[in-house]
């Protein structure tokens, strides 16, 4: 109880900041920019960054469960999109490091399926989902593979990208796992997901993304292969 009530008071906290900072005109133009069925606050970037800075400065959960609670208080009560960005900020805390674990990918994948956006899939994917792989590959991967060829598109979209900032430590086995699941998806987010993976690794290794390309033949869509070969 006294897990849950923490964290409906931090909710609560940040809530109302974000409400007091609102700009009801600018928080329209966000709404159909993102296209986003979840009202905005009309918060900059900026201006949410300073309104968490004294919220994030005290977080510090004592326990896996207090800080899932704390990310799930924002998350699934949520009125406006700015407070899930804020619990994303909470997910990705410092003090929150030692359980971005195997056993965080269910948290995780309910940010993903429920977020069901590329904002708040994207950074789910690469800063959290990519974290866990990147720390404990393996017990990671085989989750991963399985993700690759999910039912929803976001959690394979999130495979796809889970290791766009692994560079050298990129497993390439499994980069190409999760595109060939993929390739013949006509989704958007998918096609863009892949070209965006295979252009991140090209600044690593453009020989190999161009391997890829090149095998990939005519399964490869045509937004795959631009984003792919942007830079090469």
């Amino acid at each position: 109880m006294a897990t849950t009530n923490a964290a409906e008071t931090l909710a609560q906290s940040i809530r109302a900041d974000l409400a007091a900072s609102g700009n009801p005109e600018r928080a329209g133009g966000q709404q159909r920019y993102m296209k986003s069925a979840m009202p905005y606050h009309g918060v900059t970037t900026p201006e949410l960054k300073k309104i968490l800075r004294p919220h994030l400065a005290g977080f510090r959960p004592g326990s896996r469960q207090e800080w899932q609670a704390a990310v799930l208080a924002l998350w699934d009560d949520a009125t406006h999109r700015e407070e899930r960005y804020a619990a994303l900020a909470l997910a990705r805390h410092r003090s929150a490091r030692q359980w971005h674990d195997v056993e965080s990918l269910p948290l995780f994948r309910h940010l993903v399926v429920t977020g069901a956006w590329w904002d708040l899939v994207d950074e789910t994917a690469s800063h959290l989902v990519g974290a866990v792989l990147r720390d404990h590959r393996d017990e990671a991967t085989p989750i991963m593979r399985a993700w690759a060829t999910d039912p929803d598109l976001w959690v394979r979209r999130t495979a796809v990208l889970s290791q766009l900032t692994h560079k050298e430590q990129t497993d390439t086995g499994l980069l190409h796992q999760a595109i060939e699941a993929n390739l013949d998806d006509q989704s958007f987010w998918l096609r863009k997901a892949i070209g965006w993976a295979l252009r991140q690794y090209a600044r690593v290794d453009p020989d190999w993304v161009r391997a890829e390309v090149d095998g990939s033949g005519d399964r490869l869509s045509g937004l795959s292969r631009r984003e792919a070969i942007k830079h090469l």
